[in-house]
C-alpha cells in the first residue's frame, strides 16, 4: 500500500528554538516511518521580512543539519532547500493568478507583521501563503503538520486548490490534491519564555524569550532562571497561570512524564526548585541533539550530498505536478 505523503518546512531565520522542536519537527522524526515525507528548508519565505544576506547560506545549512540531527531519517524522508528546486516560485506566480486578493488581504499572520514593518511591509509578505500554498501543491501532500497558527494558510491551501481544480479540471481527473492538517495537540504551541500568553518565536528581539536548540548549558541555565513566572505558591496546570502552564509543560515533554504525573510531583513545590529540574531536564534533551550537530557540521560534504540529492528527488515529483497545472492552463508544450 502506498504510503501518504507529507510535506512541511521551516525557515532558515537564525537558531531553531524549542518551540520549533518540539511543535513541529519532533512530531516530523516520531511520524516520518509511516509517510513519505519531504522536510524543505524554506529560503524563499525567509526574505519576506528583511534579512541578513551575509548569514542567508549558513543559516540554510544549519537548519538541515538540524532536521538531521533531530533525527530525521533519509531512509524515509527527503531534505531539500526550497529554492534549489525551482517549480515553487514558478508554481506560486500561476496560482497568484487565479487567487483573489481579499483571500491574502484577510491572513491574521499578514496584519500582525505588517503592522510591525509599517510602510516598509513588501508584496511577497502579503503572498507567502500562496507560496506556502505552491510547496504544499507541488508534492500531492496528503498532510501538512502545521501548528495552529498556520491553520488559516492550510485552509487557503485547500481553498486554492479547490478553486483550480474546479476551474480548471474535473472530478475524476482534479489538478491537485486537498491536503488535510496534521497537528500533534501535546506540545503543540510552546510558548515565550518572558511572556507566557505568546507563542515563542525567533523574531522576538529578547534572546531570553526563547531556548534555542544550540544554546550551550549556561545559556539554558540563565534563561530559564531568569524566565517569567507568579507569584502565587504550588505549582499546577491552570487557565489563569500562562507561564505555569508552559513551563509545566515542557518539563513534561522532556521528561515523558504524563500532566497528572508533572502535577503530583510539582503541586508543593516553588519555582526555586522546580526551575533547576526544568533546566537539566532540558540540558538532558538537547545534548544528544547538539552532539550529532556537530558530527554533521565538520562534515559540509556529506550535507552538500544530502542536499543535492534531495533536490533531485523534489524536482522529480514537483517537474510532474507543475507540467499537470501549465498544460491544465493552456500552456504551448514543446516536445524535446
Amino acid at each position: 500500500m502506498t504510503k501518504k505523503r507529507v510535506l512541511s518546512g521551516v525557515q532558515p531565520t537564525g537558531n531553531l528554538h524549542i518551540g520549533n522542536y518540539l511543535g513541529a519537527i519532533r512530531n516530523w522524526v516520531e511520524l516520518q516511518y509511516n509517510y513519505d515525507n519531504f522536510f524543505c528548508v524554506v529560503d524563499l519565505h525567509a526574505i519576506t521580512v528583511p534579512h541578513n544576506p551575509a548569514t542567508l547560506a549558513q543559516d540554510t545549512y544549519t537548519i538541515a543539519a538540524l532536521y538531521l540531527a533531530c533525527g530525521i531519517d533519509l531512509n524515509y524522508s527527503t531534505i531539500f532547500v526550497q529554492s534549489h528546486v525551482s517549480a515553487h516560485s514558478e508554481l506560486a506566480w500561476l496560482l497568484n493568478c487565479v487567487t483573489p486578493l481579499n483571500w491574502l488581504e484577510r491572513m491574521i499572520q499578514f496584519k500582525e507583521k505588517a503592522i510591525k514593518q509599517g510602510d516598509n511591509v513588501s508584496v511577497g509578505l502579503l503572498d507567502y501563503p500562496v507560496l506556502m500554498a505552491a510547496d504544499i501543491l507541488l508534492y500531492d501532500a496528503d498532510q501538512v503538520p502545521v501548528g495552529e497558527d498556520q491553520k488559516q494558510h492550510l485552509e487557503l491551501t485547500r481553498n486554492i486548490a479547490i478553486a483550480v481544480n474546479h476551474k480548471y479540471g474535473n472530478e475524476k481527473n482534479p489538478i491537485f490534491k486537498i491536503p488535510e492538517p496534521l497537528i500533534r495537540k501535546e506540545g503543540a504551541r510552546i510558548m515565550s519564555l518572558s511572556d507566557g500568553s505568546k507563542k515563542m518565536s525567533k523574531s522576538d528581539p529578547s534572546e531570553l524569550s526563547r531556548i534555542n536548540l544550540l544554546d550551550t548549558p549556561d545559556d539554558i541555565r540563565k534563561k530559564i532562571k531568569k524566565c517569567k513566572t507568579d507569584p502565587i505558591m504550588g505549582l499546577n496546570f491552570a487557565d489563569d497561570r500562562p507561564e505555569c502552564n508552559n513551563l509545566l509543560g515542557l518539563y513534561g515533554i522532556f521528561t515523558g512524564k504524563s500532566q497528572e504525573e508533572v502535577t503530583t510531583e510539582c503541586s508543593d513545590m516553588g519555582w526555586g526548585k522546580f526551575k533547576p529540574l526544568l533546566t537539566e531536564a532540558t540540558i538532558t534533551a538537547l545534548t544528544p541533539i547538539q552532539a550529532k550537530y556537530q558530527e554533521i557540521m565538520t562534515e559540509k560534504s556529506y550535507l552538500d550530498s544530502v542536499l543535492k540529492e534531495g533536490k533531485e528527488k523534489a524536482e522529480s515529483v514537483a517537474s510532474i505536478t507543475l507540467k499537470r497545472v501549465k498544460d491544465a492552463l493552456g500552456y504551448l508544450t514543446i516536445k524535446n
